[in-house]
């Protein structure tokens, strides 16, 4: 089984930057396109960005020239670093991997931007 696991998340100030982690335990396989999702309160849950284990990226309209997605080296985890924060950021964060047709997620990290 897949576990998902995000870190990183917290309290900042509008201007701000946090960089969000995520990791996949449980394969030894390569998910090969990941995402960060986010959901804030009363919102539908929105994909923010996507980054293949090619390295191609793709980003939410909102986010872009903000947010930057990456791998890191160690196999199945991405990055997502999030500079010039708006409290319309504020969220839930979370990591996205399909493996063998199934959707994992992992539980989430708090994002709150204050203005």
């Amino acid at each position: 089984q897949v576990r998902l696991v995000e870190s990183g998340g917290g309290l900042v100030q509008a201007g701000g930057s946090l960089r969000l982690s995520c990791e996949a335990f449980g394969t030894n396989f390569v998910i090969t396109a990941m995402h960060w999702y986010r959901q804030a309160p009363g919102k539908q849950r929105e994909l923010v960005a996507t980054v293949t284990s090619g390295g191609s990226t793709n980003y939410a309209d909102s986010v872009k020239g903000r947010f930057t997605v990456s791998r890191g080296p160690a196999k199945n985890t991405v990055y997502l670093q999030m500079n010039s924060l708006k409290p319309e950021d504020t969220a839930v964060y979370f990591c996205n991997g399909r493996l063998f047709g199934v959707d994992n997620w992992g539980r989430g990290t708090q994002v709150t931007v204050s203005s």
